[in-house]
């Protein structure tokens, strides 16, 4: 699988990181990992498990702890983290900065940047933001869109109707994440999210129209970057004599980047109102989610009443 970076100057961007010094290649360095470290144990002179490509974060805890020593020993402590080569340092809480640090730093040309932000805030936004920027990822033909609060992935091939589907949602007052190109993203152990490209985000392309811009026509209530997926829909011809799960006790998946998403295939024929169909799927999927399943239900209140007959 790819390995996604992201350049440091981005982040530091993003979380309005103040620059104490930055070396003549700052804006080429590239986090590849969102593993943050405070480096307590680097500091005590605990090198052996060291990993210079996370970020260094220096909060209050550690200031305090070089403060308590002398201003000799805290220079070679402080310039033998600098010399392990990290690919960045942070302080926080608007601390000031140690003389020695920054020499360090200047020389050695790790970037030492400070943030206004307390530690553990701090922390934790940049992890969930580097989980984003770093994570896995695939581009999917179909179609991604918000209904009642759960991400509905369409897939289906061309010509199926999966861009009209959208387009009848949206009228019915969802919103539209993406159209013919789903960036789906792993970020977590348990999450996928997609979005659109930049150049097609809020587009949505229809044969015999062409491209409509799905923002300036419905508003922006209709539109949405981003969206977790839950459910998978794949929309396929009505196959005369195909059997079809009309129970809904088969609980179907689909695997996507290592993670395994309930689905549904859904016949598309002459007549059917899939975008109402879409809609029951959505809540449905909710309910499941939720602890209830009505497939379930019915096949248990069907099996009772068979005891009782019996």
């Amino acid at each position: 699988m790819a390995k996604y970076t992201i350049p440091l100057h981005t982040i530091a961007t993003e979380f309005s990181l103040e620059s104490i010094t930055t070396p003549e290649n700052y804006e080429s360095i590239l986090i590849t990992t969102p593993e943050l470290n405070r480096p307590g144990l680097a500091l005590g002179g605990y090198y052996e498990r060291f990993e210079s490509a996370r970020i260094q974060i220096i909060g209050s805890a550690e200031t305090y702890f070089l403060r308590s020593l002398s201003e000799e020993d805290r220079a070679t402590r402080l310039r033998a983290l600098v010399n392990a080569r990290p690919v960045a340092i942070i302080i926080t809480s608007g601390l000031p900065v140690f003389e020695a640090l920054e020499e360090a730093c200047r020389t050695t040309g790790v970037p030492l940047l400070r943030s206004s932000e307390k530690t553990s805030p701090l922390m934790a936004a940049m992890i969930a933001s580097l989980n984003v920027h770093l994570a896995p990822r695939i581009t999917r033909h179909g179609v991604l869109v918000e209904v009642y609060g759960e991400g509905i992935l369409i897939l289906g091939d061309s010509g199926v109707g999966k861009s009209e589907n959208a387009i009848e949602l949206v009228k019915r007052g969802h919103r539209l994440i993406a159209d013919d190109a789903v960036e789906i993203k792993r970020v977590s152990s348990k999450a996928l999210v997609g979005s659109a490209p930049d150049l097609i985000r809020h587009y949505v392309e229809l044969r015999g129209i062409g491209i409509v811009d799905i923002r300036r026509l419905f508003g922006m209530g209709a539109v949405k970057d981003t969206e977790k997926i839950d459910l998978v829909v794949k929309l396929e011809p009505w196959q005369e004599g195909k059997m079809y799960d009309r129970l809904g006790l088969e609980g179907e998946t689909i695997e996507i980047l290592g993670l395994k998403l309930p689905s549904l295939t859904i016949p598309v024929s002459p007549g059917r109102n899939l975008a109402i169909i879409l809609e029951i799927a959505a809540m449905n999927n909710r309910q499941k989610r939720m602890g209830y399943n009505t497939a379930e239900e019915f096949n248990k209140h069907l099996l009772d009443q068979m005891n009782i007959q019996e």
